[in-house]
């Protein structure tokens, strides 16, 4: 009894100075935690304390069990009320009312434990006389079904919370919401993540358990996505909408942006480069370098869950999957475009364009009318967009054919390329390289449609000059390919400096990418597009879309890693490794 006394007496204080903690002269929602503690304490006092200690009656022992059940929960949400307003908290008072929680959670528990039905007839031989004269009856009619309401409705509510604080600090259930991780997930596999080495944070703070673990290439991970921003609001929402997530079990989503579209956030991707490490990728291949290794060397293991091609995937899987990004053909004509650009040679490209730039101005002296354009117009950054340039090339050469200076501008941007072909990486080179292919074929296509219109040729019958059907043919394949550009290959991260030094992932930090390369926006990409000249080493470049923007996401936002398919239960099981799954 005596140690009962101890205990309870120790609760009451450590009560008491937690409720202090949760003072708040802030106007906002902060303002709620201190009265949410302090009548809970005052009830516990009067409901708790005073009859179990200071009377000894057990007359309401099940009343003063479930106020001990239900102290760790409702000071959690004091807690988190507390952290809810406009600004956050120190560190360090962070850390002190968060200790004092965990210590009221083992007291609760050692109390709980002292007071349990087994064990409370030990202390006190008047309360084993009072229980074994007053036996416990269940109540009859509409009292019974009352009591029964709000056993279920008590029952509920400890089953949220122990699966809140389960959630948070131990284990939690994720659903796949994209196809970014075929063949490995499909859409609405439910997943385990296990958080407690992965150093769980306290709602809303940055203390919490430690770091127990180092993630290695390969692993799939759950993390917050860092294109979402951290401020204050954005984190309470998100907070809250974990909230509904976690005690609906992965079936509402409520965490929306201010579109009201639901984020994607948290995101399940795999670890694909780590701290120390520098990397590209180039034709589907990821190559890294080290301090210790500056040579770039292909990441073998990368290929063992790189999906590319999903077609060789069975018929079962398949059908299980929305979206097939490349059609067995367009895949072929990927390979067969890097095939072509491996295989290009500068050099020869470099005559060519001089030869069809000549050729064009000879072309020129034919036409007798030479009218005023802007080709800055004309050829305007978005004109210079690869499917555009093709798209209207028949316009363009009638421009160049018959306006002042067009051969001079032709003969500029065919040959702007050539100037600077030292390179410092084959990323740089991969560019430059389809940058001069597209050009190229855009100078063929030109040329032989100038010749056709000074041999008087109408415009009806150039669909059916075979030069034209197999050079369009090849702008088909090439815009095709430069689509997809920010999907296959990836430059240099980190960016080198000027002067040609590396840099590295930093320490704790990790890049991400989705097993389902073609249908991953990961950390790879930003969520916006952007019109960028296709190398950096032409002046007059080609342009295309981008949101190749890739960045590293720090240890302190990944939550653990998915180490556990539980549904669909017919694929039950620790996640299988990308492409190995085609035989599933």
């Amino acid at each position: 009894m005596k140690n009962l006394t101890l205990v309870c007496r120790l609760n009451l204080i450590v009560s008491v100075l937690f409720t202090l903690l949760c003072l708040s002269f802030r106007a906002d929602v902060s303002l709620a935690a201190f009265p949410v503690a302090a009548l809970f304490t005052v009830f516990m006092y009067i409901y708790t304390y005073k009859p179990l200690i200071v009377k000894q009656d057990i007359s309401r022992i099940n009343v003063i069990r479930r106020f001990f059940q239900y102290e760790p929960f409702v000071f959690i949400t004091a807690f988190v009320f507390q952290r809810s307003g406009k600004e956050g908290f120190p560190l360090f008072f962070d850390a002190l009312c968060s200790l004092v929680w965990v210590l009221i959670l083992l007291i609760s528990f050692r109390i709980q434990y002292v007071i349990s039905e087994k064990r409370i007839d030990s202390l006190n031989p008047q309360w084993k006389e009072y229980r074994a004269s007053n036996p416990s009856v269940k109540p009859n009619g509409a009292k019974r079904v009352i009591v029964e309401i709000l056993e279920w409705v008590d029952a509920l509510f400890q089953a949220v919370f122990t699966i809140i604080l389960l959630n948070i600090f131990f284990f939690q259930l994720y659903e796949i919401p994209s196809e970014s991780m075929v063949p490995t997930f499909l859409i609405k596999d439910r997943v385990i993540v296990f958080k407690t080495l992965a150093g769980p944070k306290f709602p809303l703070t940055d203390f919490g358990l430690p770091y127990m673990t180092k993630y290695k290439r390969g692993d799939i991970v759950v993390f917050r996505n860092p294109h979402y921003g951290t401020e204050r609001k954005s984190e309470v929402k998100t907070f809250f909408s974990q909230f509904v997530y976690m005690c609906s079990l992965t079936l509402l989503k409520t965490n929306t942006d201010e579109n009201g579209e639901i984020k994607a956030d948290p995101l399940v991707k795999r670890v694909c480069a780590l701290p120390g490490e520098q990397i590209y990728m180039l034709d589907g291949t990821l190559y890294k370098r080290t301090k210790e290794d500056s040579e770039f060397k292909a990441v073998e293991e990368d290929s063992e869950w790189a999906a590319w091609n999903l077609n060789p995937l069975s018929d079962k899987t398949k059908s299980k999957i929305k979206q097939i990004p490349l059609t067995e053909k367009q895949a072929d004509e990927c390979l067969e475009v890097e095939i072509m650009r491996r295989n290009f040679d500068l050099d020869s490209a470099k005559l060519e364009c001089e030869s069809l730039a000549k050729e064009f101005r000879r072309l020129c002296l034919y036409v007798q009318t030479k009218k005023i354009v802007d080709f800055d117009s004309i050829f305007s950054d978005k004109e210079l967009m690869v499917y555009n340039l093709f798209s209207n090339v028949n316009s363009e050469t009638i421009s160049l054919l018959t306006a002042e200076g067009g051969a001079e501008w032709f003969d500029g941007f065919l040959n702007s390329w050539t100037a600077d072909q030292n390179f410092n990486d084959k990323y740089e080179e991969c560019c430059l390289k389809l940058n001069a292919m597209v050009k190229l074929v855009f100078g063929r296509l030109v040329v032989r449609t100038a010749e056709l219109i000074t041999k008087g040729i109408s415009a009806s019958e150039w669909g059916n000059d075979p030069v034209r059907i197999e050079n369009f043919e090849k702008a088909q394949m090439l815009t095709d390919y430069i689509f997809e550009m920010d999907l296959r290959n990836l430059p240099v991260f980190p960016a080198s400096n000027e002067d040609g030094s590396a840099n590295y992932i930093p320490e704790n930090c990790y890049f991400m990418m989705g097993d389902n390369r073609y249908n991953s926006l990961d950390m790879r990409h930003s969520y916006e597009q952007l019109l960028k000249p296709l190398s950096g080493r032409d002046s007059k470049s080609v342009t295309f879309y981008t949101n190749i923007a890739p960045q590293w996401v720090n240890r302190n936002r990944m939550l653990g890693k998915a180490c556990f398919r539980f549904w669909p239960l017919n694929r039950a099981g620790a996640p299988g490794i990308g492409m190995r799954e085609i035989k599933r």
